[in-house]
């Protein structure tokens, strides 16, 4: 991405460019503090007491270690796809241009990011379904309700997603006709 701003939209452009660099950056290290902290309670059972941000999940390593796998595994897995939508973002608005700004990549990135979050929210929603299980289960609250926020968010990308397709649509039948 050329970091020569100009216009208002080009230092918009670098400063989402920079913000998703940020995010894909903050949400790695989010995933890796589950994934380590998991590995160090394989060895030392005490580590579940403070996963990330004082989530208890010692009580659950000790009813089942598998629901814990599992509840450690949806909330790594988060943040790992959350990364996952930073990252085609940075491909995205890598190859904006503005004076041609409707691209078959670009489209095709912003539709993958719109296939990501709903896999997002899919997962988010699993994850509160297996937490409500073990509520009603074992009565005590075992994990952290995730927000499924992304299903909004998803469909916003997929409609943008389509209408940059459409414009490439009308830009090659205008380079067409010229």
């Amino acid at each position: 991405m050329e970091f020569s701003a100009k216009t208002r939209t080009e230092q918009i452009l670098i400063v989402m460019y920079i913000l998703a660099w940020v995010a894909f950056i903050g949400y790695n290290i989010q995933a890796g503090v589950f994934l380590i902290t998991y590995g160090v309670g394989l060895v030392n059972p005490g580590a579940a007491t403070d996963l990330y941000q004082g989530l208890n999940l010692y009580e659950l390593m000790q009813y089942n270690f598998w629901h814990y796998t599992l509840s450690v595994s949806f909330l790594a897995a988060i943040p790992m796809m959350k990364a996952y939508v930073s990252f085609l973002a940075i491909k995205a608005l890598s190859v904006v241009n503005l004076v041609n700004p409707f691209t078959t990549a670009v489209a095709e990135r912003l539709e993958k990011i719109s296939y990501v979050m709903l896999g997002t929210w899919v997962v988010a929603m699993l994850s509160n379904a297996h937490t409500s299980w073990l509520l009603k289960k074992t009565g005590e609250l075992q994990g952290d309700w995730i927000s499924g926020d992304s299903i909004f968010a998803a469909g916003i990308v997929f409609i943008m997603a389509q209408v940059f397709k459409r414009g490439v649509e009308i830009q090659s039948e205008n380079d067409l006709t010229v």
